[in-house]
């Protein structure tokens, strides 16, 4: 990865009956904390059609009602530098599985208090 510019990241909070979606991270970029699905942000892609992908990729969920929450510039990371694209949507169906092993160990539904609080 080029270090002399910054990556965009779209990431998802997936919401269903008061719960929330959660994944246990791998790897370089934030490994044991707990995220919601997101990647990198391809060449034409709009956000809500990454958001789609990337958690149908990750845990096989479809989901719906796609809205924007935040927008921030994360260096916390370094020398990764991200732009990172925060999103809301809800749950439409399917059940979360572990599809991809080397970027997540679990998907699980929280209550959102629980979530709040940390996982």
């Amino acid at each position: 990865m080029e270090r002399n510019h910054p990556h965009v990241g779209v990431g998802v909070m997936i919401l269903t009956e008061e719960k929330v979606l959660l994944g246990q991270r791998k790897g370089p970029h934030g490994a044991g904390e707990y995220a919601f699905p997101g990647v990198h942000l391809e060449y034409g892609e709009s956000f809500a059609a990454c958001a789609q992908r990337e958690t149908r990729e990750e845990s096989g969920l479809e989901i719906t009602n796609i809205r924007f929450q935040f927008v921030a510039n994360i260096m916390y990371y370094a020398p990764r530098h991200y732009v990172h694209i925060g999103l809301i949507a809800d749950w439409k169906r399917g059940t979360p599985a572990v599809l991809e092993p080397e970027a997540s160990a679990t998907w699980a539904w929280y209550e959102v208090d629980h979530a709040m609080r940390g996982a």
